[in-house]
């Protein structure tokens, strides 16, 4: 793989499903980052990556290498320090980090070795989505052939850096995506999110110094290191840097994921890559990274899949995997498939949460079901300022907000039909509830930075 490469994430993983070996991830630089990195000081490592302007991919976008420096120095705070992979991938509509590790595991082997030593951690875990086993087996064979060839162990390639790197299979909730919620399940405790502060960088496992980073954001460490930052700017478009893994779910010819320069537009990922809609349907709006973000429609199809843009538009880019709407869907029977997902990962731990979601769920079904009344739109809207940003624990309801909100904006007059015909208008019967919004995406995973 030379510096020529444009998909550096992506260029080793096969179109049959095979996974790349040990040898085939040696042939070009494999496990160099790492030795490369080792050459250098912790904190030059550090600022490399902050200077990389690497965001985190699994939704949040904040800085990795800003986020590692918030970690107490080594020196004044000795003791045990953690590094783990967040692969719970639960985010309805996202796949992309189980391509990768299906794909090309010695990628995010690397890539977590290379975050703990710019933590200096010498204990790392990916903690894994429970369903994917294929993920489990090849991660495991990965992580044993890595400490056999020295690569992690005693004295990572005469470095004098240990490290031990263990996997570690999730109890399977959605919260656990949730960086302090995982660190909780880690622990063998229930999977609630902690009061922050402390924040996990201070008092994370254990009650150590510990950071948590998403699948693709380590696998892009190796490439950062090898290559240069210079190089890593160049792969972007636009004010981010590097490419992403976009995906997009719902009635197109071609649902995939791909991987592409951050920053390319909407229009050219789902017109271009995704093949456009089937034969029948049109698009009317989207959902630009996963289940749990804010509605965009086709006046936003010319907009550029980053960080700022998204979110300027008023949703957010979150994990980049698109899922979308068509005009043969029911919007409202779609965020009804949400709300019912997310009232059911609940962790149940505060009240907006835990009684909110189950009876915005129920709201949504009487409309379905032909028992809605007028009142019940701006109830809805009402209950998503009970549950948003500032009224509970942790973020999972005001994202599960966000399809409703925006659906009541875009797409309102669907939800007074409902209402006024006293059915679903995409149903076969008065009052069936039978909607077609079987493409609203039934694939989960969640996002951290």
């Amino acid at each position: 793989m030379s510096s020529s490469i444009k998909t550096p994430l992506s260029n080793r993983i096969k179109a049959d499903g095979s996974v790349t070996t040990l040898e085939e991830y040696q042939v070009e630089y494999g496990y160099q980052g790492l030795k490369k990195a080792l050459d250098m000081g912790s904190n030059d490592l550090l600022n490399l990556v902050k200077d990389a302007n690497l965001k985190g991919r699994g939704g949040a976008g904040f800085s990795a290498g800003l986020k590692w420096s918030f970690m107490p120095p080594a020196e004044t705070n000795p003791g045990p320090r953690y590094l783990i992979c967040n692969a719970d991938e639960m985010e309805p509509g996202t796949f992309k980090d189980r391509w990768l590790m299906e794909g090309d595991p010695h990628q995010l082997v690397e890539g977590l070795a290379i975050a703990a030593y710019a933590a200096q951690a010498q204990t790392a875990y990916i903690f894994l989505r429970a369903d994917y086993d294929l993920c489990a087996e090849r991660l495991e064979a990965a992580i044993t052939e890595a400490c056999q060839a020295g690569f992690l162990g005693k004295d990572i390639m005469g470095s004098g850096y240990n490290l031990d790197m263990y996997l570690h299979t999730s109890a399977g909730r959605y919260i656990c995506g949730e960086e302090t919620a995982l660190i909780n399940s880690l622990e063998g405790r229930r999977a609630i999110p902690r009061a922050k502060p402390p924040f996990p960088q201070v008092s994370g496992l254990f009650g150590k110094p510990t950071a948590v980073n998403n699948v693709e954001t380590l696998c892009n460490l190796p490439h950062i290191v090898h290559h240069g930052v210079e190089w890593f700017a160049d792969l972007g478009i636009g004010e981010d840097n590097g490419t992403k893994l976009y995906g997009v779910s719902g009635r197109v010819k071609n649902p995939a994921c791909w991987e592409l320069p951050i920053g390319t537009t909407v229009r050219e990922i789902i017109e271009v890559h995704a093949g456009g809609m089937q034969d029948g349907v049109k698009l009317r709006g989207f959902l630009p990274g996963g289940g749990s973000t804010d509605f965009l429609t086709t006046e936003h199809l010319d907009l550029a899949m980053d960080f700022g843009t998204i979110a300027k538009a008023g949703s957010r880019m979150g994990t980049g995997t698109m899922i979308l709407l068509d005009d043969k869907t029911c919007p409202v029977g779609m965020v009804l498939n949400l709300i019912e997902f997310f009232a059911q990962e609940s962790c149940g731990w505060c009240t907006p949460c835990r009684n909110g979601l189950p009876f915005i769920r129920q709201v949504l079904q009487d409309m379905e079901n032909g028992l809605g009344k007028t009142e019940d739109l701006d109830r809805l809207l009402e209950l998503c300022g009970y549950i948003g940003i500032g009224n509970t624990h942790c973020a999972l309801a005001p994202g599960a907000a966000e399809p409703l909100q925006s659906a009541l904006k875009y797409f309102r007059e669907d939800f007074e039909s409902h209402v006024k015909n006293q059915c679903c208008p995409f149903g076969n019967e008065k009052g069936s509830g039978k909607a077609d919004h079987s493409h609203a995406a039934h694939t989960h995973s969640h996002e951290t930075a």
